[in-house]
């Protein structure tokens, strides 16, 4: 029994070690109840609001600090919802507070291909958006439903920026990303204020291959898979672009050069994809800044932003990000990864606010603001008890309570995959979270897990 005991401990203080990469922040949940939600954001105008947007064709809209929401915008019947189709991102025109204008990245209807269309709230009803629609650009997206891309941005330019997959299947058999005259796996660049000739939309003149130079005007840069979700860093202006690996690396590239071209489908990050090794030639190509490997169940980069907000919730400047498939969410701080928090969420996207605070939209359901370990103010501190917990070998639901303010969110975290929560691993205030354990049979000696719980670390000890 002491040769037992003696293991039981030695397996305890090594759980204990590893706590460090699972207590960094914690997710204040703000919206639950969506259906596929893949993009949040703010619209700058001041109002202090969060706009939702759900994958099958409509935009909800609620306060910043909770409360009432409301339906903004519903394109069901114009959009194609599915997989990597739907309604895919969202863009707010710099002078929206006057203007009422925004803009949106759908697949269509009837053939799936991208749109990319202009509406308008209401001067009415500000909580919502007219009927009105006008399509400014449409790509024929004709051979697969994937890698539809879906990013919709202004610029610090007062451009719109647009990210665009490359068409779908594996290894880009038109070899859309590198052909200069097809819009697919690309970064387009286009003014939604102006005209140019039929077009509803103007070039830039600095656009690389505007004009008599070879490729469509409307390219900023190229050689992209599926740049999902990019994002400027609102104070230094500097673009980052995670685009979604195939089957071996993810990666994220900055700054983003005017005519660059990011490798795809010659190279998968920094590899050669030996699609033609002939053109596997470095110095044609812009590489990531930093990549990852498919280990751990890592499958598909989320691009999120730079944080700038002014709760403190993470060092200033840390660039934020996840994987879909994984659910863990990453800071880089310019040199190394790291690994931040480790969910159950399947990660869509990520969103700013007006005052640059992030937000973390889970498929399934969930938006989240991204809090300090404290919740992101001193006075939410989260009391969690008991500290040990020992339950039966037969397997049976132990509670845990957590007393914190109200508002106060915390995040539950399991490093054994034999203890999970069955009503959710995330709150805010006081509660009761929920642990299930898994029955067991066989080897006498108690297994020992470690649950981290806004912040503490709990032992779960199981005979």
């Amino acid at each position: 029994m002491r040769a037992r005991l003696s293991i039981t401990l030695a397996l305890l203080a090594g759980l204990l070690h590893s706590t460090s990469a699972f207590a960094q922040i914690q997710l204040v949940p703000v919206a639950t109840g969506l259906v596929n939600p893949v993009f949040v954001t703010g619209a700058r105008d001041g109002t202090r609001r969060l706009f939702i947007v759900e994958q099958a064709g409509t935009i909800r809209v609620m306060p910043i600090d909770g409360g009432a929401m409301s339906l903004f915008l519903d394109i069901r019947s114009r959009v194609r919802s599915g997989g990597e189709q739907g309604l895919l991102g969202l863009a707010f025109h710099p002078s929206y507070s006057s203007n009422r204008r925004f803009f949106v990245y759908y697949t269509r209807a009837a053939d799936g291909a991208i749109v990319i269309a202009e509406y308008a709230a209401s001067a009415a009803n500000p909580q919502a958006a007219d009927a009105t629609e006008r399509v400014l650009l449409t790509i024929p997206h004709p051979s697969f439903s994937n890698h539809n891309g879906g990013m919709v941005a202004f610029g610090p330019d007062g451009y719109l920026y647009i990210g665009v997959g490359d068409g779908g299947s594996a290894n880009d058999p038109p070899n859309n990303a590198q052909n200069r005259n097809v819009l697919l796996g690309k970064l387009l660049r286009i003014d939604v204020d102006g005209q140019s000739g039929s077009l509803p939309y103007a070039i830039p003149l600095s656009n690389p291959f505007f004009g008599l130079i070879d490729g469509r005007d409307e390219i900023f840069a190229y050689g992209l898979r599926n740049p999902w979700r990019f994002a400027f860093d609102r104070l230094t202006n500097q673009l980052w672009i995670a685009d979604v690996g195939q089957g071996d690396r993810e990666e994220v590239n900055t700054p983003i050069q005017h005519g660059g071209n990011y490798g795809w489908r010659v190279f998968e990050g920094s590899a050669c994809t030996n699609v033609d090794r002939t053109l596997c030639v470095p110095s044609n190509y812009l590489f990531p800044v930093f990549e990852y490997n498919h280990t751990g169940g890592r499958c598909s980069i989320t691009g999120g932003y730079v944080y700038r907000g002014s709760r403190n919730s993470l060092p200033a400047g840390l660039y934020v990000y996840g994987d879909f498939c994984s659910g863990e969410i990453f800071t880089w701080n310019g040199t190394a990864q790291q690994v931040v928090l480790d969910t159950s969420f399947s990660i869509s996207s990520f969103g700013e606010d007006d005052a640059g605070e992030i937000y973390v939209v889970a498929l399934n359901g969930v938006v989240s603001r991204i809090g300090g370990e404290s919740g992101g103010g001193a006075a939410c501190a989260p009391n969690v008890s008991p500290s040990q917990v020992i339950v039966s070998r037969a397997g049976q639901t132990a509670q845990i309570s957590v007393t914190a303010p109200a508002g106060c969110g915390w995040t539950a975290t399991s490093t054994v995959e034999w203890i999970t929560f069955p009503s959710g691993a995330t709150g805010a205030g006081s509660g009761t979270l929920m642990v299930s354990v898994a029955p067991r049979s066989g080897w006498l000696m108690p297994r020992v897990g470690l649950i981290i719980v806004a912040g503490s670390p709990i032992v779960v000890i199981q005979r």
